[in-house]
């Protein structure tokens, strides 16, 4: 599923400004002269389009981007079109049931294709469409739409295989029910739209969930209407030549039967009046509100839409006024964002805020309304909208720094009309607003009648919540800033080249593990007060003020041994952004309001983030922290939660005078930076202290005897699941890559090439995923690649089981990844699957460092490691490697004697009473299952995990990281 936040969406609706353009075979029916008209073309690269003779719509872009192609494959279908009552959900159920193959090609054999090829596929579904994306070598691209060609026309697969995924997209339903947001996104839309589908989410509703397995002949149906030519469109973007290209899809498609189904939507009557409801969440710190407005439908050549989102990103984003009275100055609300999803139909526009004390809801809820208010009767300065056309432009030119970005947008724009001109469309649109344009809008759709309120919060309602009124607004003003000069000691990567994008990464190798007894967390109050802080003479919203036109960005990573400060500017503007960031890094202003600010953010972020809305990452990290027990790594990055409230300024001024050094300090550039400027950057670091020490000395981690478990209870309808052990091999040893290879064959991270994942997820549909890691990995449940700049000197062996639907399939899953893990030691890897394996990383490997700050991120990580260039140095030790040199490496860093579990559970003493009991945990199945399979069944519902009573224990989730 897809969410998309109003910075994304306006960027990608502007930005292919300097990367695409508009040309079209002359021959093709699809003319673009009214197009080539414009005065105004933001999408301006030659391209090919065609529409072919059954309805498909094709578009290919060639790019200089070398080797990698991106195929994208958007449906005009989404949850929008199911408007059959109890059948909801069933466009992003068939986003997973095409996974399943053809006759041709089924799931194994393409699978197997797909890895060897090193093909990284997936999907989404949003409200409106769902979009199939596929990334790989130039090579395989005639295969890959044969494939796919024969997988949209011939989808096949067993009354058990639907059964089987819709357990799969239960348990995602119930993943998801732990997000505040997706609760309250799924209430509004149930409130305010009374016959509309935008009624339900992409999800669906979770009784038509439930009822899924029973509903084979359904989905039978809606594939045949839905997935047709007409509704389909095939975007093609990279190293290829188009005309060839064009060629190979009429092959492979050309012979598509077109269908004669049309899907209509009745719309939604008018709302009559504003509406409220509460939503109770048991065991949610803190409190959420939701304002939301109904909105305009999808009309990129009106001025509505585009006046609407200009709207929200002037008055509702980071950089507002708003943001800055309610998160920065008053401190009322510790999280505010917009959302604004683009529909077909109407939709709903959303303000979310979360604040601490319940009677700041009605303020925040007044000071919200008072703001669009405040839209209604004001004129926006000519400056402002300026600024921010500027800042939507080069946003864009930012993102789009590959061939698989500039496809996705592409195909994010496809599925309304599937006319690659609707880009430009829009733009215009957004171009011609004036200020009186965006105040005569506002009073069109920001009225009472269209308005929809929501609570949450663990109360049953929400105290003297009464109707909103409208009040004034306010301003900030924005201040310049100098720097200052000496003389460099700090290692340098210089990679500049003529790319117009300049990214720059200013790299400590320090971190959390530098933290000082008793103060756990002053590292990452450190690196955000120089990141989300004012300088010295500058404040923090100044700053963000005078980034924004130049859509520059400055971020801060933490982890243990390295602090990462990362930005990126288009080289137009970058005088400009190195004067706002280098003052922050180098003058920071320090504060009270900052620090008091961040302070509460992150003691909000471990409260109310990781220990309350996201058990799979707080597993992972209880694991580590129970690994390394007295051990530099012991602690959070983000710190512990006494420590927190007693840090203070003071504290992290001593951390940055003493931590962030010259001797520490590893600079990366990367872009066509101007000689001018980089003789300046290096100058003015060398401001920073001198220091002695290159890096932190890090111990071995602690020795790990025997097998224990730490069992987290709280408020969870899910039972998440991490173990592991620590391991001496690390990126630099000559084993690593081998050791890669194998957790990659045993449970590469959110891929179905997973060993593990074939046989919990896809052979008994158990849940969401598993997979197996022998490098830190935060945030694996957002994103499908890991992120450069986490390096460390010690590592675990682990493996992650993507929430479990109760105690018992938690425990059988949990002896299924040992089951399947003692067999791994004691067989190995078969020849087949060890030269499978080696075929996709060495193809695969490209693709995590597809972007340049990706590039630049892994080419300092090489630094830190004394590594080849990262891709190189895979493919070098991978070449030299034979299937005995893995089975080697195997037994010599994989084990089950000494073990550490960690499961996020609802119910803690039957978790512990089935861990020492040995209790057996039966599957049950919803529908047949292979023999083979059950009798394996059969050995793991009683596989021993050999738990002492003295080594497992129940914690609740209030004393984690306190």
């Amino acid at each position: 599923m897809k969410k998309k936040y109003l910075a994304a969406v306006i960027a990608a609706s502007l930005t292919l400004s300097a990367c695409m353009a508009t040309s079209t075979d002359s021959s093709n029916s699809m003319s673009q002269q009214a197009s080539q008209e414009s005065a105004n073309k933001v999408f301006s690269q030659k391209y090919l389009f065609k529409e072919l003779a059954n309805g498909l719509r094709v578009l290919v872009v060639k790019t200089d981007y070398p080797d990698l192609v991106s195929v994208q494959i958007p449906v005009s279908v989404g949850s929008r079109d199911e408007n059959e009552v109890g059948k909801t959900g069933f466009a992003h159920f068939f986003e997973h049931m095409m996974f399943k193959g053809s006759e041709k090609y089924p799931q194994a054999v393409y699978a197997d294709l797909f890895k060897n090829a090193g093909v990284d596929n997936g999907a989404y579904t949003t409200n409106d469409y769902t979009n199939y994306h596929l990334d790989f070598s130039k090579d395989h691209l005639d295969k890959v739409l044969e494939i796919q060609a024969d997988h949209f026309k011939n989808l096949k697969y067993t009354d058990a295989q639907f059964k089987t995924e819709a357990l799969t997209v239960k348990g995602e339903y119930l993943k998801n029910n732990a997000s505040p947001t997706r609760k309250l996104l799924a209430a509004v839309r149930k409130e305010a739209f009374d016959t509309h589908t935008y009624q339900h989410t992409t999800m669906g509703f979770f009784e038509d969930v439930e009822a899924m397995p029973d509903q084979v002949a359904y989905g039978e149906q809606f594939f045949k209407q839905f997935y047709k030519p007409e509704y389909v469109s095939l975007v093609i973007v990279g190293d290829v030549e188009p005309e060839a290209t064009m060629a190979m899809v009429e092959k492979h498609w050309g012979n598509w039967q077109k269908g004669d189904f049309v899907s209509t939507i009745a719309p939604e009557p008018k709302q009559e009046a504003a509406k409220y409801v509460h939503e109770k969440f048991e065991g949610l710190p803190g409190h959420w509100l939701l304002v939301s407005y109904k909105g305009a439908d999808w009309q990129p050549k009106k001025k509505d839409r585009a006046a609407l989102d200009l709207i929200s990103e002037l008055y509702f984003s980071n950089n507002s006024a708003l943001y800055q009275e309610l998160v920065v100055d008053k401190q009322l609300a510790s999280q505010m964002f917009n959302y604004n999803p683009e529909t077909k139909d109407a939709g709903l526009r959303h303000v979310f805020i979360k604040v601490n004390d319940e009677k700041d809801l009605a303020t925040v809820r007044d000071a919200i309304n008072r703001t669009y208010a405040q839209v209604r009767t004001e004129l926006v300065s000519s400056e402002k909208l300026d600024n921010l056309k500027s800042n939507l432009k080069y946003s864009f030119v930012n993102s789009l720094d590959s061939s698989e970005s500039i496809a996705a947008t592409l195909a994010s724009y496809m599925h309304f009309d599937r006319d690659p001109e609707t880009i430009n469309h829009l733009y215009n649109s957004f171009d011609n607003i004036t200020a009186e344009d965006i105040q005569r809008i506002a009073n069109d759709y920001f009225i009472d009648e269209n308005r929809t309120t929501v609570t949450l919060s663990a109360l049953d309602e929400i105290a003297d919540f009464e109707q909103e009124v409208d009040l004034n607004g306010a301003v900030a003003k924005i201040v310049m800033k100098n720097a200052q000069p000496s003389t460099p000691q700090f290692a340098v990567l210089d990679k500049t080249n003529d790319s117009p994008l300049i990214d720059v990464n200013f790299l400590f190798y320090t971190g959390a593990a530098a933290d000082p007894a008793g103060k756990k967390g002053v590292a990452a109050l450190t690196a955000r007060m120089l990141t989300q802080g004012g300088s010295a003479t500058l404040s923090y919203q100044d700053i963000k003020k005078g980034l924004y036109p130049l859509a520059g960005r400055f971020s801060s990573q933490l982890d243990k041994e390295m602090m990462s400060f990362t930005g990126r500017v288009h080289k137009d503007n970058a005088s400009q952004w190195y004067e706002l960031i280098s003052d922050q890094l180098l003058n920071p202003g320090w504060r009270e309001d900052d620090f008091k600010r961040l302070k509460k953010e992150l003691i909000d972020g471990i409260k109310s983030g990781l220990k309350s809305s996201n058990d799979e990452e707080l597993g992972k990290e209880v694991l580590y922290s129970e690994l390394y027990q007295g051990h530099a790594y012991e602690n959070y990055n983000s710190g512990d939660l006494s420590d927190l409230a007693a840090i203070t300024l003071e504290d992290v001024k001593a951390f940055y005078s003493s931590q962030l050094t010259q001797a520490k300090l590893n600079l990366g550039i990367t872009g066509a930076m101007p000689a001018v400027l980089k003789a300046k950057l290096m100058k003015d670091l060398a401001t920073l202290p001198a220091g002695d020490e290159k890096r932190l000395t890090i111990a071995k981690a602690p020795v790990l005897k025997g097998h224990h478990a730490t069992i987290v209870e709280k408020n969870a309808q899910s039972t998440a699941v991490s173990f592991g052990f620590p391991i001496d091999t690390i990126r630099s040893d000559k084993d690593w890559a081998a050791l890669w290879l194998v957790r990659s064959y045993f449970g590469e991270h959110r891929s179905s090439n997973s060993y593990l994942y074939q046989q919990i997820r896809q052979a008994r549909g158990m849940n969401y995923g598993d997979y197996s890691y022998i490098e830190y990995f935060p945030r694996g449940m957002y994103q499908t690649k890991p992120d450069a700049n986490l390096g460390r000197s010690s590592q675990i062996f682990q493996v992650w089981l993507r929430p479990l639907r109760s105690n018992n399939d938690a425990h059988f899953a949990t002896r299924a990844a040992l089951y399947e893990l003692d067999n791994l030691i004691e067989k190995g890897m078969s020849e087949k699957d060890f030269q499978a394996t080696r075929n996709y990383l060495t193809n695969y490997a490209p693709q995590l460092v597809a972007s340049q700050d990706q590039q630049l991120g892994y080419a300092l990580d090489s630094e830190f490691y004394q590594t080849q260039e990262f891709v190189k140095y895979v493919r070098e030790q991978f070449a030299k490697l034979s299937l005995d040199d893995v089975n080697r490496v195997i037994k010599e860093n994989l084990q089950t004697d000494d073990i550490h579990y960690v499961f996020i559970s609802g119910d803690g003493k039957d978790m512990k009473q089935r861990l020492l009991t040995e209790q057996v945990s039966p599957l049950t199945y919803n529908s047949d299952k292979p023999a083979e399979l059950l009798a394996t069944d059969k050995i793991i519902e009683s596989y021993k995990l050999t738990l002492p009573s003295k080594n497992v224990e129940v914690i609740a989730v209030d004393s984690v990281f306190e």
